[in-house]
């Protein structure tokens, strides 16, 4: 199983375009030890070949443009894309899928709640049913008691867990989620046995997904924030992380906690928002996490699971 971070920051990216908080201004300046980040996506394959898109980012031409493996060129028209898998409604996991109009239909994986906000607060599938088909819905059960495959990839077994978190602004479920407006994603490489949880949306831990995060040899988990607070500190904001549906690294329960008691090979961090200290790799924030044995992800991460016993 081979595993590509597409994107690796919250929504907005890094630096945000209109944001002048002490990371974007530092960045920008050349101060801040920090790397650029686009909106968060991960690619998945079994062969190298043959990639599921989870989610799809409104940078994704330049996310597929930085990673060679999605144009084969094996015809006139080609992509390696074989599906997309979204794990929620938002803007920044969903608004790429108009990026993708030219090469449709495309198999669209997601749960009924995640299909309900995007055929009616932000109607995607109704306004792509006019390129060439439009997106083929395929449906996620929403429960951690059934696995599911996807065709071009047989051997990866996927399971939705899901998780506590909120529904977007457009959603008739916001501040009211349901079951299925956020998943993480648990990948189980048949032939191997090894494993991936992919959870970007994890704003509270509970017993089921922390039952799946023990199982996993790989955590790619939520980043957001390092303080609950954070950008109302910082003086961008006045939501919490939580009200946000992120659970904040720091503090009681945060999620540097949660890790340490995960016995993962690897533990890694992606959906970093652009006020995170962590974004800074000469910061104490920084440091923290390296000692805990929690990684920072970046665009470009790639991870080869395919030669491990």
């Amino acid at each position: 199983m081979h595993i590509h971070v597409l994107g690796s920051a919250a929504g907005g990216g890094f630096p945000q375009w209109n944001c002048n908080c002490s990371n974007c201004d530092g960045f920008r300046k050349g101060t801040l030890n920090a790397r650029a980040r686009t909106q968060s996506s991960i690619a998945v394959s079994e062969d190298g070949e043959h990639w599921i898109l989870f989610n799809a980012s409104p940078d994704i031409r330049a996310q597929l443009a930085s990673f060679a493996a999605m144009q084969p060129a094996r015809a006139l028209r080609d992509t390696g894309i074989s599906a997309v898998l979204l794990i929620d409604s938002q803007v920044d996991h969903t608004t790429g899928l108009l990026t993708l109009r030219e090469g449709l239909p495309l198999d669209v994986w997601c749960t009924e709640q995640v299909h309900e906000d995007l055929s009616g607060g932000f109607p995607l599938f109704r306004m792509l049913e006019h390129w060439n088909g439009g997106l083929n819905w395929r449906e996620i059960p929403a429960t951690d008691n059934e696995s599911f495959t996807i065709p071009r990839a047989p051997s990866l077994r996927l399971t939705a867990i899901p998780l506590l978190s909120n529904a977007p602004p457009y959603s008739p479920r916001r501040d009211n989620p349901h079951p299925g407006d956020n998943i993480g994603v648990f990948v189980e490489d048949t032939r191997t046995g090894q494993t991936v949880l992919y959870a970007p949306g994890l704003g509270e831990p509970d017993a089921r997904i922390l039952a799946w995060m023990r199982k996993a040899d790989v955590l790619m988990v939520d980043g957001t924030v390092w303080h609950d607070d954070e950008m109302i500190r910082q003086e961008v904001g006045t939501k919490t992380g939580q009200a946000m549906g992120h659970l904040a690294q720091s503090g009681p329960g945060g999620m540097m906690e949660v890790l340490g008691t995960m016995p993962a090979k690897r533990k890694i961090l992606i959906h970093i928002n652009n006020t995170n200290p962590i974004l800074n790799e000469d910061s104490p924030e920084r440091a923290e996490l390296t000692r805990h044995g929690i990684e920072v992800s970046w665009d470009g991460m790639h991870i080869d699971l395919s030669g491990q016993p």
